[in-house]
């Protein structure tokens, strides 16, 4: 679904006068359709992210990946299944990340009985995919506007964040009013919005859990390794935390992190905190014997990717850890859905 938010011009490229998002909605089907399972990444996406990925410090292969390949488990357009009223989870990707790579645990919260809402971040995410072109954006890919890691430059980071934080609130807004969303037939009232959850991973997950805080719509929300405060501007500054971080939280909210993230004790300076200014509400996990981006795909892709002889074990390591794709995914899939069924109950 693309929309527009005409309230403010983009923040990673002035020049555009409006916040142009792409979401997804991942929801139980009535049956499975004769159509095609969806990509994915959307072609025209496949292609530039092919491109833009090896430039990144993931340093994903230049050649032998044809990205537009995976198909996942979902059917185009298919008829929502009946059973009432379904809890909503709103999810933010990691920095860099187009949000195809949420499919995982997405559909695994969908067949579960949750309508899962995937949303991209442009400017940010490596390559968006449009409907079309506009008045304003001639070409119906855009790329990324980063060409590293957005923590290296503080001011950045903070662009980065509060665009995400603006985005996700957009969202859950439009949410609100989703009889005015072009859904399929039969979903919008299956919506339960007194049932809302966020969650994100990395800068996904920091702008997650700040919209968490803000917005006392949302019931609980799960933060897959990000951090709650911001790097310090000036050299010897102490970083500035995010406002959960400061005042704590009321309500349900689930730090997981993974084993073998190398900033592991910079993460755990905002975690320890907020933790501590909220007793009994914030429950903290490890994935053992994991990596950073193992709350993604990658963590089904990259060791497919050793396999063919495209990455090292070494290389793979860094990227989702040494575990197999069949014992990493199943575990972040049970964590974050137990926690998040148990915390959005049926609105009473």
């Amino acid at each position: 679904m693309y929309l527009v938010d005409s309230s403010r011009p983009d923040p990673l490229t002035p020049e555009l006068p409006v916040r142009e998002l792409m979401v997804t909605f991942l929801y139980p089907a009535a049956a499975h359709s004769p159509a095609v399972p969806a990509p994915q990444l959307p072609p025209g996406a496949a292609a530039c992210f092919g491109r833009i990925a090896p430039l990144t410090p993931l340093r994903l292969p230049a050649t032998g990946v044809d990205w537009a390949a995976t198909r996942t488990h979902a059917r185009p357009d298919a008829a929502p299944a009946s059973g009432g009223r379904r809890p909503v989870l709103v999810y933010s990707p990691g920095g860099g990340d187009p949000r195809g790579l949420g499919t995982c645990l997405g559909e695994e919260l969908a067949s579960h009985g949750a309508v899962v809402v995937l949303v991209d971040h442009p400017g940010d995410a490596l390559a968006v995919e449009f409907p079309g072109t506009t008045a304003f954006r001639t070409e119906p890919v855009r790329a990324t506007v980063l060409r590293g890691d957005p923590r290296d430059e503080p001011a950045l980071w903070r662009t980065v964040v509060d665009t995400r934080i603006a985005d996700l609130r957009f969202v859950v807004d439009r949410l609100h009013h989703a009889a005015e969303l072009p859904l399929p037939p039969g979903l919008a009232a299956a919506l339960d919005l007194g049932r809302l959850g966020l969650y994100g991973h990395s800068a996904g997950a920091s702008a997650a859990t700040e919209v968490f805080h803000e917005d006392r719509r949302v019931r609980a929300a799960v933060n897959l390794e990000g951090y709650l405060d911001h790097p310090p501007t000036t050299p010897g500054a102490d970083p500035q935390p995010l406002r959960i971080t400061a005042e704590g939280t009321d309500r349900p909210l689930l730090l997981l992190g993974s084993e073998l993230f190398p900033h592991r004790e910079e993460l755990d300076r905002s975690w320890s905190v907020l933790a501590a200014r909220s007793p009994g509400r914030v429950r903290r996990a490890l994935l053992p014997a994991t990596n950073h981006w193992a709350f993604t795909d990658y963590a089904a892709m990259v060791p497919r990717l050793q396999r063919a002889g495209l990455l090292t074990p070494a290389h793979r390591t860094t990227l989702v850890g040494p575990l197999p794709a069949a014992t990493t995914v199943p575990l972040l899939r049970t964590t974050v859905r137990r926690f998040l069924t148990h915390h959005t109950p049926t609105r009473t």
